[in-house]
């Protein structure tokens, strides 16, 4: 993200603390620090801060010093313990944290007395597999939603700080109770984090065979579960209720799944006219269109609506310079690329390349690309 003069100014943030430099911690103190804000970090792992401080995040905190706003960024269950201790210091004017559940540490800061009127609950939507400072990028939030969970309590200058804090990192903010929220993420986030923990939990004792076998459909459902699990293990325990719940019916559905299944293939083995077999598939047949259904609600890029791209597949070879190679050529085609997956060839210095674009943009993007000798299966 580029630096834009007076940014800070704009949003009338001058000066930060940031509680906690993992890898959003880190991000929103390197976005923050392109923006002009004066940022201090403070953490209990010194390795940490250090490596934060390394990376241009901002200058280790001095008690005393006191910043327009205070993020607070630990797991969920420190965050009121930590509310409490930097109010009491009088850090800042504002309060603000970025745990992916909310409903809990509310309820923890009003029962150790915290002062509910210059904090505002909040949870960037956005992370990566990696974790710690090293991992952190200052375009982290960009387009993605921040949510926002005033209380009755919370004051409007408190909102209103916070609302420039998600403009200068370049969030979305999205306003929202925080019990709603907690139901909302263990739908799209939580539970679908420990579903595919139970698909890559599966790898750890698969053979070898089936492992060289693997393409981009089994790393595409896996991939979230590469995750810290004892980051995650906080997170699940403090939305516990609402995750079970969109578990229970996600097992209710595999489970009917694997029952047709096993209904099918006996009545194969017994009788193949059996209509009890073809019936048997056909409920296995909704469920994956009512998984069609679902996808094709996620929303689209920037949050607008969802959209149906092409993929167009190109073959490259494992070296420096083909993929920029293959960008330029489908800028120099006037295609703009939506997305990108990678599956690398086994054994083979070469690989595919599917770029999704627009369905109206593929005949142009192919023949672009054949022109410049690039070889399209």
């Amino acid at each position: 993200m580029r630096s834009r003069p007076g940014g800070a100014r704009v949003s009338g943030l001058e000066s930060v603390l940031v509680v906690g430099t993992g890898l959003i911690g880190t991000s929103i103190a390197l976005a923050l620090r392109e923006q002009g804000v004066a940022v201090h970090l403070a953490d209990r792992d010194a390795g940490s801060l250090r490596l934060a401080r390394e990376l241009g995040a901002g200058v280790e905190w001095a008690e005393g010093v006191t910043v327009d706003v205070a993020i607070i960024a630990v797991p969920p269950q420190v965050v009121a313990g930590r509310l409490a201790a930097l109010q009491k210091a009088g850090a800042a004017r504002f309060y603000t944290d970025v745990a992916s559940v909310k409903a809990f540490p509310l309820r923890e800061a009003a029962s150790l007395g915290c002062d509910l009127t210059t904090y505002v609950a909040g949870h960037p939507l956005a992370g990566r597999e990696r974790s710690g400072p090293a991992a952190a990028r200052a375009d982290l939030f960009l387009g993605r939603p921040w949510a926002l969970c005033p209380t009755e309590e919370t004051s409007p200058d408190a909102l209103e700080a916070l609302y420039g804090l998600v403009k200068l990192c370049g969030g979305e903010a999205v306003r929202i109770g925080a019990e709603e929220h907690d139901r909302a993420v263990a739908v799209v986030s939580h539970a679908p984090h420990v579903a595919a923990s139970a698909v890559a939990a599966r790898l750890a004792e698969a053979p070898v065979t089936a492992l060289g076998l693997a393409g981009p459909g089994v790393r595409d459902v896996t991939r979230v579960a590469a995750s810290d699990p004892r980051l995650w293990t906080g997170i699940l325990s403090g939305n516990a209720l609402p995750v079970a719940e969109v578990l229970e019916a996600v097992a209710a559905d595999l489970a009917a799944a694997a029952a047709s299944l096993r209904t099918s293939a006996a009545s194969a083995d017994a009788d193949p006219a059996d209509p009890a077999g073809s019936d048997a598939m056909a409920r296995v047949t909704e469920l994956l269109y009512r998984g069609v259904a679902g996808t094709g609600r996620i929303p689209g890029k920037h949050g607008g609506p969802a959209r149906t791209y092409t993929a167009v597949q190109v073959i490259v070879g494992d070296r420096p310079g083909e993929l920029a190679r293959l960008f330029q050529a489908a800028k120099e085609a006037g295609v703009n690329i939506e997305d990108v997956r990678l599956e690398h060839a086994p054994g083979l210095p070469l690989g595919a390349a599917e770029l999704w674009v627009q369905p109206e943009a593929v005949t142009a993007l192919a023949e672009a690309l054949r022109e410049n000798g690039w070889h399209l299966p």
